[in-house]
């Protein structure tokens, strides 16, 4: 770095915010789940189980997420 800061002795205006972060408790995301019953191909159990290992999730909550997308991506 080659060009010098030159800081001044100029006021800085700012304020402290106090628990401005969400709690905790705000920040799960809660949604009412029924349990249903798939059956599914084993080549498609097999493809969820092993890419669920590989990035360590679920792999229920694999098909359940591609589910929701699904869903939320449709113009009906």
């Amino acid at each position: 770095m080659k060009k010098k800061i030159m800081y001044t002795d100029e006021p800085i205006n700012a304020r402290v915010i106090e628990n401005f972060l969400p709690s905790p408790d705000d920040l799960i995301f809660k949604e009412k789940r029924t349990k249903v019953t798939l059956t599914l191909s084993q080549k498609s159990l097999d493809f969820f189980k092993n890419a669920a290992k590989k990035h360590g999730a679920s792999y229920q909550a694999m098909i359940r997420r591609l589910i929701d997308y699904y869903v939320v991506n449709q113009r009906v």
